[in-house]
């Protein structure tokens, strides 16, 4: 797939906003403590990545009834569903200045995940949290994400490489008082 970016500027995906508060206290320990255990940046990305993945679990999967979207909310309450997820590991490989893009498929609903700028190409990378039947895996040598789109039910890829949270995807998240709400509400697509 041809990944288009949403700006040829590449600074956007170093930016912080209110989502991608990568200027957070918890965001900047969260990374400083993953940093000091690598030696480049491509290990850091995947520390950050297998934190992400592994110890913050998803919502859904823990059963957990709140609604993060925010980095650092998730990184603080340490939960999140797929969104909230790709935006805690966007923030933390930006603080590392690691050029991080939000990007999504769309299934029955619309998954988030992340991709990450190494040796000048995009590689997509997907944090939602491994259970059984799915096993995402950090890579720069073809993607191992959680799901794989079918295009006979519909299913794709979005190509396009967002700096900032897509518009659907954050008002679903603000509006949700929890997560059952939330689930009700998932944007169907972009």
């Amino acid at each position: 797939m041809q990944m288009i970016q949403q700006t040829a500027d590449l600074s956007a995906y170093l930016a912080a906003d209110e989502v991608i508060d990568h200027h957070h206290p918890a965001v900047r320990e969260t990374a400083a403590r993953l940093a000091r255990g690598a030696a480049d940046s491509y290990e850091y990305a995947r520390a950050a990545f297998e934190f992400v993945r592994d110890v913050i679990p998803h919502s859904q999967d823990s059963g957990d009834p709140r609604v993060t979207w925010r980095a650092s909310d998730v990184l603080v309450q340490g939960t999140g569903i797929c969104y909230a997820k790709a935006h805690a590991l966007a923030a933390l490989l930006r603080a590392e200045d690691i050029p991080t893009a939000l990007c999504y498929q769309k299934f029955d609903v619309v998954h988030g995940l992340v991709a990450v700028r190494f040796n000048g190409a995009w590689h997509r990378q997907d944090p939602r949290g491994n259970k059984p039947g799915v096993d995402a895996q950090f890579s720069l040598d073809g993607e191992r994400l959680a799901f794989a789109p079918d295009p006979a039910s519909n299913e794709m890829d979005y190509p396009v490489l967002y700096a900032a949270p897509h518009p659907a995807v954050l008002d679903a998240l603000k509006a949700a008082p929890d997560r059952p709400y939330l689930w009700q509400h998932l944007p169907t697509a972009l």
